[in-house]
């Protein structure tokens, strides 16, 4: 799948937003992924799912880590793609990732992450650093859309379907279009 084919799903799902957007990492952005809008559809989950597992298939992956909620039905697809097993990491109380559900990793267990969306890497890292605390062997990471402007790179490989070069503003520092317009928080808390 070439990068147009991924962002022509975006736009035909209607999971491409123009705005003005408060994204989870607390930037503001003209550009939203509402990764849900496009994932809601099975034929489009399967097309996507089989996309990200192409990247990784000579990996002799046992298992497929996804935080929740994004990475939820990407990542059970990928798996499901690489006839693998799938786990997910969620948030506790305070709103950390935590593994739970009697979930765990093996030793030198080769794991994959998968992801919906990345701006800032601040999930995905949480989740590097929860598979690495298990030590398992984290081969790769596999995102549908990677907005990090080339910013976030784990010490793994990281492929993804839509690399977006997509401008981010701080809260106290918004161009004057975006000051003039109601701010929208469409993603996950």
């Amino acid at each position: 799948m070439t990068q147009e084919e991924a962002l022509q799903i975006f736009r035909e799902t209607g999971a491409l937003l123009d705005g003005h957007f408060v994204l989870r990492s607390g930037l503001h952005s003209r550009q939203f992924f509402q990764c849900a809008q496009a994932l809601q559809q099975m034929p489009v989950v399967e097309k996507l799912g089989a996309a990200l597992a192409d990247r990784v298939r000579d990996e002799a992956i046992a298992t497929v880590v996804a935080p929740a909620m994004g990475g939820l039905v990407i990542g059970q697809e990928v798996a499901r793609q690489l006839g693998v097993r799938f786990i997910f990491v969620e948030k506790d109380d305070d709103g950390a990732l935590v593994m739970r559900r009697g979930f765990s990793l093996a030793p030198d267990e080769k794991v994959l992450i998968v992801e919906d969306v990345i701006t800032r890497g601040g999930r995905l890292q949480e989740t590097i650093d929860i598979v690495r605390a298990q030590s398992a062997d984290l081969r790769a990471v596999t995102i549908v859309v990677d907005r990090s402007n080339g910013n976030y790179q784990p010490d793994v490989p990281l492929h993804s379907l839509l690399a977006m070069e997509v401008e981010t503003f701080e809260p106290d520092n918004l161009p004057e279009d975006l000051q003039n317009t109601e701010a929208v928080k469409p993603g996950s808390k």
